[in-house]
This record gives structure tokens, C-alpha cells and sequence, in this order.
């Protein structure tokens, strides 16, 4: 049996009948998982509730979804032979998307911040590493393994395959020691280092036995650098399909949102994006960049949506598969998809477009802020008091944890588990002399 389809509990599951491959059961189990239904009232960039057309994280990832599958054709169309030899699978690819936000809490990444904050003294928070943590524990497919999805996959989900712990750089941690107010605490002195939690090292131990120790090791590898948290090296192949997949998605597709609501205008764009794209030298991107401006701002939807595409369709077609420069064994880890040298500075210049003119513009960054404020004080307010504000079900898990010392684990699954939506309401009902309505239960 290939260890890469087996699961963390190896009973036999499947229904009478059931001739799904395990990437397809894989793909079923996110797509009809609660923590995946979330993400329609999770915020993307735009926050959930300033208007009914923009992208939320479910919208997200169903892009991410469809570009990842683009990538695959591509990728097999031009190395047939590779691609079969490394089992490219589009359902994989597809079911990766669709699950690489999941762990994201509510209010975006101030939210993130928010809750690596409060879990600072007990192993901090991180998006991707909730994401692990969901699909392996939290998420009620099984009683004891989350979803119990396929190695592949999971290996798929890991971005960085490291723990919080050995990435987080005490000098980074010990320039935000001195607040004593929750209320000052600056987002950047508290951006997580990118990486899973240690009381889920078991499941990670599980997922890397089929690999060699020194692939094991080398894989793990943290790239130390001053006055930075450290960050992982490596990735698997599937993994860095998933990851253009949501750099083209966050680039390109948050870009149509910001302009179609007036939050970044031509003269900007033509100044951040046309002409340094212009200036990184010959390619197509470069050569069209200009006609290409003109549509995306055009009061014609109809180009508007031809630009996108085209946009979308350049950065897709010219993705690669190279070595890595690494002796792993395992051709998982050998290879990846990149960008070209070219087109990786073009999709550095839209991120930065897009982070510069939408994500740190003063009337968003005031609602992260606000929803920043809201998770410290949900957080406070349950740890203060557990087993008198906790709904029962994750009161019972709490008790269970507590006895580990991991409590605060706990709270942090469960406040990271809300929507926007529940967690200004709870908020509300907690903290607002007129909030008496109880919102909708969230175990």
C-alpha cells in the first residue's frame, strides 16, 4: 500500500459501494466541513458586511481552487512525464485549495495577530498551523483524528513544516515584552512566525514517517535571519502548486475587488505596477502591460473581466517545475513549481500593490483593528472564567486539556473557529449594555 494514501487511523471507513480514490474522500470531507462553511463570513481583505461583491475566504478559495487546477493542466502538458512520475492529481490540488485558509480566525490577519498576542505564553497562534490542527483534531469527521485525511494531503497542507517554538526569534518577541496594555500592542511586533504548534507533533511525527531521517531533518530546515523570526526552507510539491495557486488568487482576484470599489485608482497603478513591471525586463506581461492597465480600469465590466483573465491565464502558463536544491530522496520534496525568475518579481509587484493600497489604507486598517480588539477581549473574558462561559462542548475539552496544561489551546480553537459575524455579536452580548440577544452556538 502507498504510505502517502494511507490515514492516521487506518480502520476501513469507506461506505458499501464508495469507489472514490482517497484524494476524493479527501476533497468531500473539507468541502462539506464546518470549518470550511465558515469561511463565507471570514474576512478576505475587504471586511465581511462592507458591501455583498467582493471576495470573502470561502470565495478566495474557490478561486484558489480553480487556478490550482489551471496550474496542473499546465504543469502536465508540459512535463507529461514528471507529472506522472510524481502522481500529479488534480482532486489533490483542488482539495488543498479549498482547505488552505481554514485555519484563518475571524477579522483577517489582525485577528491573527490578536490571538498569537493572547497565546504567547502557550505556544502562540498561526494560521496555517490552525489549519493543521483542524483537519487532524478539531473538525468532528472522526472522534480522534479531525478529518483523518490522506498523508498526501495533509503533507500538501503543511507551507511550513516546522513548530512556533523553534521558529520564534527572542529578539522579535522581547521588543514587545515591555506592554502592559493589551490596547497598545503593535501588529508588527506580533506577527507570528509561520509554523504548527507543539502539542500537535504526534500527528506531524505520523505524517513524515515514510520519509528517510535525513529527509526528515533536512526538510524541517529554518533559515535563521537578525531581527526577523526564522522561516521554513522547504515544501512539498503539491504544497507549492497550492501556494501559487493563492498568490495568483490574492493578486490578481483581490486586485478586481479593490478596483471595482474605488480603493485604488489608474494613476496609482500605472505609477506601483505598469512601470516597474515595464522596467523588469522582456516578456509578455511587460509587452501588455499597458493595454492590459487601461482595460482593468475601464467602466466596460466586459474588459475589466478580460484583463483579469489574462492576468490570471500569463502568470498560470508560465509556471515551471525545478529541482530543489537540497538531496532530498523523496521525489515529493525534490521537486517544485515556481515562477520563472521574471514572473516571480511581476506577482511581487501586484502583491505589494495590493498590500500598499488596500491593506494598510487607514479605513481598513481601523476595522482590523476594531476586530483585533474584539478577539482579545472574547479571549480574556473566557479565560478569566472557562467553566461559566464556555458552551459545554468545548467546556469539556477544555477540562481535558487543562489537565495537559494546554487550556488556553482550547479557547484559542475555539474563538479562532467564529465568524466575523458571531464574533461581534458575541462581543456584543458580553461587553454591550444592549447586546442581551445570545448568538448561535459555536462547540
Amino acid at each position: 500500500m502507498d504510505p502517502w494514501t494511507s490515514r492516521f487511523l487506518d480502520k476501513k471507513t469507506e461506505r458499501e459501494g464508495d469507489h472514490r480514490t482517497p484524494f476524493q474522500r479527501d476533497k468531500a470531507r473539507i468541502l462539506h466541513s464546518a470549518a470550511f462553511r465558515r469561511l463565507q463570513s471570514k474576512t478576505q481583505v475587504l471586511g465581511v458586511g462592507m458591501s455583498d461583491f467582493y471576495r470573502t475566504r470561502l470565495t478566495h478559495s474557490l478561486e484558489a481552487s480553480q487556478i490550482g487546477q489551471g496550474i496542473a493542466a499546465q504543469l502536465r502538458s508540459k512535463y507529461p512525464h514528471l507529472t506522472n512520475r510524481l502522481g500529479l492529481n488534480d482532486i489533490l490540488i483542488e482539495a488543498l485549495c479549498l482547505a488552505h485558509d481554514i485555519g484563518h480566525p475571524p477579522f483577517g490577519h489582525g485577528g491573527e495577530v490578536a490571538l498569537h498576542y493572547m497565546m504567547r505564553d502557550h505556544g502562540g497562534f498561526e494560521g496555517n498551523g490552525q489549519t493543521f490542527r483542524i483537519v487532524t483534531r478539531l473538525e468532528p469527521y472522526t472522534a480522534d483524528a479531525g478529518m483523518n485525511l490522506s498523508r498526501r494531503t495533509l503533507l500538501g497542507l503543511v507551507k511550513y513544516p516546522n513548530f512556533i517554538n523553534n521558529l520564534t526569534n527572542p529578539e522579535v518577541v522581547s521588543s514587545g515584552q515591555s506592554i502592559i496594555n493589551k490596547r497598545q500592542i503593535k501588529a508588527q511586533q506580533w506577527h507570528p512566525p509561520k509554523g504548527l504548534y507543539n502539542c500537535d507533533q504526534d500527528i506531524f511525527d505520523w505524517l513524515l514517517a515514510p520519509l528517510t531521517p535525513s529527509d526528515k531533518q533536512r526538510f524541517s530546515t529554518i533559515n535563521q535571519a537578525a531581527g526577523k523570526h526564522s522561516k521554513t526552507c522547504f515544501k512539498s510539491f503539491d504544497c507549492s502548486i497550492m501556494e501559487l495557486a493563492d498568490d495568483i488568487a490574492y493578486s490578481i482576484h483581490d486586485l478586481e475587488d479593490a478596483i471595482v470599489m474605488g480603493i485604488v485608482n489608474q494613476p496609482q497603478f500605472e505609477q506601483e505596477v505598469v512601470y516597474p513591471i515595464q522596467r523588469l525586463g522582456e516578456g509578455w506581461l511587460s509587452n501588455h502591460i499597458v493595454k492590459l492597465s487601461k482595460k482593468l480600469f475601464s467602466n466596460e465590466h466586459h474588459l475589466r473581466k478580460d484583463a483579469i483573465g489574462a492576468l490570471v491565464n500569463c502568470f498560470i502558463t508560465n509556471i515551471e517545475i525545478n529541482e530543489v536544491d537540497a538531496k532530498f530522496s523523496d521525489e515529493l520534496l525534490v521537486f517544485n513549481a515556481v515562477f520563472p525568475e521574471l514572473y516571480q518579481a511581476c506577482i511581487s509587484v501586484f502583491k505589494q500593490f495590493v498590500f500598499k493600497r488596500v491593506i494598510l489604507k487607514p479605513e481598513l486598517q481601523l476595522l482590523e483593528y476594531k476586530g483585533q480588539q474584539i478577539v482579545m477581549e472574547l479571549f480574556e473574558a473566557f479565560s478569566s472564567d472557562p467553566m461559566r462561559l464556555l458552551p459545554d462542548n468545548t467546556k469539556t475539552r477544555w477540562l481535558e486539556q487543562e489537565a495537559n496544561n494546554n487550556g488556553h489551546r482550547v479557547i484559542s480553537d475555539y474563538i479562532s473557529g467564529m465568524t466575523d459575524g458571531f464574533a461581534s455579536k458575541l462581543y456584543a452580548t458580553l461587553f454591550m449594555p444592549t447586546g442581551n440577544s445570545l448568538p448561535d452556538t459555536l462547540n
